[in-house]
């Protein structure tokens, strides 16, 4: 059992509430995963990459700025947020850039010209509090809170998941066929670096995209490709999508209105969501695509 939240913003004015607004609702969902917790922003595009990194040791960052610059040859940002940091890495810099990120034992939670994705073990409400996440802006967001039922609780088997540049998953459910998809994709050359299925799954849909796949065409084909049940919420540059296996087992709520689309293991995660007493409610269809994109 876990707890899944995406809010997927129609209009500029609401960008800077994005964070503030995600953060209510993981909190809500609290009591579906207190073990860890993780969030997906996607905020405004950078010029070059946005790498975010993780350490359990604080002082893996000392000095780090200086040695990539070194390394890399021009001056690399580093924000810190508590056990992560974004670095801004120049395009051309990237392969060079996780070479040297990797050397140093740090754990690259994802890469995108909008994305930063943070996740640590622990309460939501302290996750969020450790990396500021109500201060963060953007367009969308996914969350998930998890309790582990099918591998141990760390930072690398929190939510979301990301296997290419500017995508994430969150899921609740499992995969059933996934030992098998992991050596299929191996096969193509896609590599994951966990034991969950969630990564899987994460793989599977930016392989389709990476083929030239829609969104919406890759989503469609997890319901051919992948056995078990699950609720998947994606995220990309430019859209969010929604996907519930056929059986549909898990719970699932979304609401729309003029100025957002949210998604939610459960309806009290909206209540604090402004306009919600005008929205359309209604829950997924099993083995039906739901995307929105710019």
């Amino acid at each position: 059992m876990c707890g899944i939240v995406g809010l997927f913003l129609k209009k500029d004015e609401l960008r800077p509430r994005l964070g503030d607004m995600l953060t209510d609702m993981l909190i809500t969902m609290t009591d579906r995963g207190p073990d860890s917790a993780g969030i997906a922003i996607y905020g405004d595009a950078a010029d070059g990459l946005k790498f975010t990194v993780q350490s359990d040791d604080p002082a893996a960052f000392d000095g780090l700025a200086e040695a990539l610059e070194t390394t890399l040859g021009v001056s690399i940002p580093v924000t810190l947020k508590d056990t992560h940091a974004v670095l801004l890495v120049p395009t051309e810099k990237e392969a060079a850039a996780i070479e040297a990120l990797e050397a140093r034992d740090l754990r690259i939670m994802g890469i995108g010209e909008a994305m930063e994705i943070f996740k640590e073990v622990g309460l939501p409400k302290d996750v969020a509090e450790r990396f500021g996440l109500r201060e963060m802006g953007g367009s969308h967001g996914i969350g998930h809170t998890r309790m582990a039922t099918e591998s141990a609780v760390t930072t690398l088997g929190a939510h979301p998941f990301s296997t290419a540049e500017d995508q994430c998953l969150v899921h609740n459910g499992s995969l059933s066929n996934h030992n098998d998809m992991r050596r299929r994709l191996a096969k193509k050359g896609v590599f994951t670096k966990t034991e969950n299925d969630t990564e899987v799954g994460a793989a599977y849909i930016s392989s389709r995209i990476a083929e030239g796949a829609t969104l919406g065409e890759a989503l469609e084909g997890t319901l051919k490709d992948l056995d078990g049940f699950f609720t998947f919420v994606t995220g990309t540059k430019t859209g969010f999508g929604v996907v519930r296996d056929p059986i549909a087992c898990k719970p699932a709520v979304m609401a729309e209105t003029d100025d957002y689309v949210a998604f939610a293991s459960e309806y009290r995660a909206f209540a604090d969501l402004p306009g919600i007493d005008t929205a359309r409610v209604w829950e997924p269809e099993p083995a039906t695509v739901y995307f929105w994109e710019r």
